[in-house]
């Protein structure tokens, strides 16, 4: 069994930082895996541990210095890694989800994989669509903010718990091939040690262009287009009271009448 992970090394911001024009300055940002989907690798590498012959394979859309962050998803148990990048890419002004799910739909063609694993979504962009819509152009069975995952190997079945609105949860079947995007706390990612640093360096990992996955550059068009980056002003600021609760309160209770909160 192969089960494809889709990872994403995400931008961090300082509290302070300045905006150079549609971006954030380059010096103020730190890189690091995507939360959700370190929990996303977490789980499909408790997978291989508890079934044998399960093969983990991470995918990333990114540059070369993506190559560390993948390299701790290797790290903490992946077999092994691709990394999706060229000029072309390079020079795309903006990848939306729908373009990165094509992307990422010539690597599942590739890689015929039995069980796809996503992030919800990115701690950067957010947009929390990719892995549904790569469910959609692969034509697998999906399963979106899943907090809660039980897969029959032999079958290629899940059995999931996923989260939907207003605090309702589901329970529902899915059958393979299928595309899962996993919610944070579905697990507890593991630190990768320094063994396992180690071996993540003679793992594979391998660079792939549009022409080595059979794509043209019109798969970077889009119709989302970028217009302008700012940081928003505060509406107000922060009042803290210091003290016991006792001296506080009445402090605070006079602050939510004077604010139009509560009555009287």
């Amino acid at each position: 069994m192969k089960v494809l992970v889709t990872v994403k090394e995400v931008a961090e911001v300082d509290d302070e930082f300045a905006i150079d024009g549609l971006d954030v300055d380059e010096s103020y940002l730190e890189y690091d895996l995507n939360e959700w989907d370190d929990y996303a690798v977490e789980e499909a590498v408790q997978l291989s541990e508890a079934n044998d012959d399960v093969e983990v394979v991470t995918v990333t859309v990114g540059p070369e210095r993506a190559d560390e962050t993948i390299r701790m998803a290797l790290a903490k148990g992946a077999d092994r890694a691709l990394r999706v990048w060229d000029d072309a890419i390079a020079g795309a002004e903006f990848l939306d989800p729908g373009t990165k799910a094509q992307l990422l739909e010539a690597v599942v063609e590739e890689e015929e994989p039995d069980l796809v694993l996503t992030g919800v979504q990115s701690g950067d962009d957010a947009f929390g669509a990719t892995g549904v819509a790569l469910a959609e152009r692969v034509g697998f069975e999906w399963a979106a903010v899943v907090n809660d995952l039980e897969h029959d190997v032999e079958a290629n079945d899940s059995s999931v718990r996923r989260e939907l609105e207003g605090g309702v949860e589901e329970l529902t079947d899915v059958e393979g091939p299928a595309v899962l995007t996993i919610q944070t706390g579905i697990n507890e990612p593991r630190y990768a040690s320094l063994r396992g640093i180690r071996q993540a360096q003679r793992k594979p990992l391998d660079v792939q262009t549009l022409d080595d996955l059979g794509l043209e550059e019109s798969v970077l068009e889009t119709q989302v287009e970028l217009t302008s980056m700012y940081e928003p002003e505060s509406e107000s600021d922060a009042v803290i009271w210091e003290g016991a609760a006792d001296e506080t309160a009445g402090e605070l209770a006079s602050f939510l009448r004077d604010s139009g909160v509560v009555e009287g």
